[in-house]
Formats: structure tokens, C-alpha cells, sequence
């Protein structure tokens, strides 16, 4: 019986280990803060949260995501250390990482333009998530 021998996929494409790290490492600032916040609730200024932040539905709401984006994050930045060791499964972890995060991006995007809400930093990062995801995706070989 013949082993499977695994190629390595190639190079990652340029930066694509530079978008994981910025979103990774943003979530998991995110989420920090939001613990924080709830631990300590005068912590962070009051224009620094989105509307109706303390409503039991916009809370649960944003706990929601935390799941997911914990999972993008571990993902995303696994898969960046094994693109820097040469791991050849790297794609497949770093595909899952870029869809997670086109779906927190456009989840958060949707739900806020169900409200008719707009907050340029909300908007922005949320929409650079979907942007920078489908761009990356197109990319892995």
C-alpha cells in the first residue's frame, strides 16, 4: 500500500497572512474589551458603543458572534503559523478562517442596515472583513 504523499500548496498570496493577523488580532481585542466592559462598566466611554448597548436583545446579539469569531480567530491564526512552517494543509485552515470571517462581516453589515443604522467604524471594519475575505478566498490555490 502506497503512503499519500502531501505537496505543499505554494506560496500563500502576498499579504494574506498580514489580513489574518490585523482581523485575528482585532477580534480578540474586541472581545477583550467587551469582557472587560462587562466585568468593569464604566470602563469605555459611551460614544465608543453601538446604539441601544445596554437593551438585553442588542447584548445578546452581539455575545452571538462571539463563538464565531473566536473560531475565525483561533483559525486564522493557526493557519498563518503553518503557512510560516510550511504546513501543506495551511489553505484548507486558512479558507475556513476567510469564510468565517465573510459571514461575521456581512451578518454584522446586514444587521445594521435592517436598523437603518450607520456608524462609519462599524461599517468600515465589518465591510473590510467581506471585502478582504472574498479577495483572499479568490487567491488560495
Amino acid at each position: 500500500m502506497a503512503s499519500a504523499r502531501v505537496e505543499y500548496p505554494g506560496p500563500p498570496p502576498k499579504f494574506l497572512a498580514l489580513f489574518l493577523l490585523i482581523v485575528d488580532i482585532q477580534m480578540l481585542l474586541y472581545w477583550s474589551a467587551a469582557a472587560f466592559r462587562e466585568l468593569r462598566p464604566s470602563t469605555l466611554p459611551q460614544d465608543h458603543l453601538y446604539n441601544d448597548y445596554y437593551n438585553p436583545i442588542m447584548v445578546a446579539w452581539n455575545w452571538s458572534f462571539f463563538p464565531l469569531d473566536m473560531i475565525l480567530s483561533v483559525t486564522g491564526l493557526v493557519s498563518v503559523y503553518w503557512m510560516r512552517i510550511r504546513h501543506p494543509r495551511w489553505p484548507i485552515l486558512a479558507t475556513f478562517s476567510l469564510a468565517l470571517t465573510f459571514c461575521a462581516g456581512l451578518m454584522a453589515i446586514a444587521f445594521w442596515a435592517i436598523r437603518r443604522e450607520f456608524d462609519a467604524l462599524w461599517w468600515g471594519s465589518n465591510a473590510a472583513y467581506v471585502v478582504g475575505a472574498l479577495w483572499f478566498l479568490a487567491r488560495i490555490k
